[in-house]
């Protein structure tokens, strides 16, 4: 693997799942594998999970870590050609060739404006830092996608299912707050990939782009769409048509343990209680968020270790 910007860069997801279960029997089989190389990590965007998750998974494999928050740094240029005698301190072909002599590795965290589609989905941050950087690059969640939560995700269900062919539904969730469609669009993808039976509920106007859910089911009907599901995401989402807008904060869209049922609860957090979810659906014996949020650091370990081993093949020639 040379960098890791959707789960397309994954060659063989199903392999990939599997190899990095097993990384869990003992994180630290491979921990001289990272020697002597740093993984630096760019936030644009605050993080929790991501943050520590991925640095525990570099420090499984031995690496080193530098992480620099950007938004109190510097503010970056990526366009080409413009006269910066504004906001603009440096442009990101100076500073992607300079991060990369720093380090073996750049991770990079950086959320859409939700106000400009065409250039949300041009992915300028991360797309440029690919261009420019003499390293190789991974998604820590950019504009449109969140490639390592749709594996850590695809990790849990594999670990937890019970049928080779579950019930696989993702219901859109009220929130106050307009929201990226980055984790929706990456758990669309993933599932697509995988052996499950995979659909998706939402309000009318909360369509996510049609080139991502081409052939998937949707259901305007939630209770419908959830009757005898094994796994239940709930995640919020704004609109892509009406670009980054809330069109509908409908409580009755909130995941309640009546529609649950049996199924199994997943949620990437952080979760607003009673809005999203109830309590007693996340504090119940169904919900697996802490799962998934333990995956995080196995997803990233499989994806930097396929990464090193790539790196250490092209040293050896």
């Amino acid at each position: 693997m040379k960098n890791y910007i959707n789960i397309s860069d994954i060659e063989n997801i199903p392999k990939t799942i599997k190899e990095a279960i097993k990384l869990k029997e003992n994180p630290f089989q491979d921990k001289t594998l990272g020697k002597h190389k740093t993984l630096i990590m760019l936030f644009f965007n605050s993080s929790l999970r991501t943050r520590l998750s991925t640095e525990k998974a570099a420090k499984n494999l031995g690496m080193d870590v530098m992480i620099l928050n950007i938004s109190n740094a510097w503010s970056l240029e990526y366009e080409d050609g413009t006269i910066m005698n504004l906001n603009t301190a440096e442009h990101v072909k100076e500073a992607a060739k300079v991060i990369s002599q720093y380090g073996d590795i750049i991770a990079i965290r950086a959320f859409p404006s939700l106000k400009e589609k065409v250039k949300d989905e041009s992915e300028y941050v991360l797309k440029n830092f690919q261009k420019y950087a003499t390293v190789p690059v991974i998604n820590m969640e950019s504009a449109t996608a969140h490639p390592l939560q749709a594996l850590a995700d695809a990790i849990t269900i594999e670990e937890l299912k019970m049928a080779d062919n579950p019930k696989v539904v993702l219901s859109w969730a009220p929130h106050p707050k307009a929201l990226p469609q980055a984790v929706a669009n990456s758990f669309v993808s993933m599932m697509k990939e995988l052996q499950v039976d995979f659909s998706i509920t939402h309000p009318k106007g909360y369509e996510l782009n049609s080139a991502v859910t081409k052939d998937v089911a949707v259901n305007y009907n939630q209770p419908e769409a959830l009757k005898d599901a094994d796994f239940v995401y709930a995640k919020n989402w704004s609109s892509y048509q009406e670009y980054g807008q809330v069109l509908s904060t409908d409580e009755n869209w909130k995941i309640t343990s009546e529609k649950l049922g049996t199924a199994k609860f997943m949620h990437c957090l952080p979760v607003r209680r009673n809005v999203v979810v109830e309590d007693n659906v996340l504090d119940g014996k169904n919900s697996i968020v802490i799962d998934q949020a333990n995956n995080r650091t196995f997803a990233a370990q499989i994806v930097l270790k396929k990464i090193l081993e790539e790196l250490k093949s092209i040293e050896n020639g």
